[in-house]
């Protein structure tokens, strides 16, 4: 604390609670995910079967039978309504973040699989200009038979002067 800067004065009376809205956001996810069981559809009903067949009887607590029944339930469904809204808000958000997500990689591949085709169609047209394993096979079969005859000419040729050089001449 420096004591040339001064103090904030004002204090509020009453703190008020800081609810993070991304806390408050998960608890709406929660209780929309439970309010869409089946437990919570037996539990409720349970609940609503047990409050009849109470206030049937001679001993019911309720004077004006179902009316508070039917306030809980209201009460009940005024909070679930908005709490569930906000659970779809939420749910609607990540949607829309995972689409731009989607949408983004899509148009990267997209991208990468022109830039692919553009690759492999110029490798197309360079390997037509050069000389491929079967070309050199071909032409090195091709210079393999023409040193073969000009062996078996240059052995014929050989021979006639062997012989020639062998027969007397008179």
């Amino acid at each position: 604390m420096r004591l040339d800067t001064p103090r904030d004065v004002r204090r509020p009376l009453v703190r008020r609670p800081s609810v993070s809205p991304d806390a408050f956001g998960r608890f709406a996810e929660k209780f929309a995910r439970y309010m869409g069981t089946a437990r919570f559809l037996l539990w409720m009903t349970a609940f609503v079967i047990i409050w009849v067949v109470y206030n049937l009887t001679p001993g019911h607590f309720d004077a004006y039978p179902f009316i508070f029944l039917t306030l809980m339930l209201s009460l009940q469904a005024s909070y679930a309504a908005p709490l569930i809204l906000l659970a779809q808000n939420r749910q609607e958000d990540r949607d829309r973040v995972i689409a731009d997500q989607d949408r983004r990689v899509n148009a990267q591949a997209q991208a990468d699989m022109e830039f692919l085709a553009r690759e492999v169609a110029s490798l197309r047209m360079a390997l037509g200009e050069v000389a491929t394993r079967d070309y050199l096979r071909s032409e090195l079969r091709a210079l393999l038979q023409e040193l073969d005859e000009r062996r078996d000419g240059a052995d014929d040729a050989g021979a006639e002067t062997d012989a020639e050089r062998e027969t007397p001449t008179t």
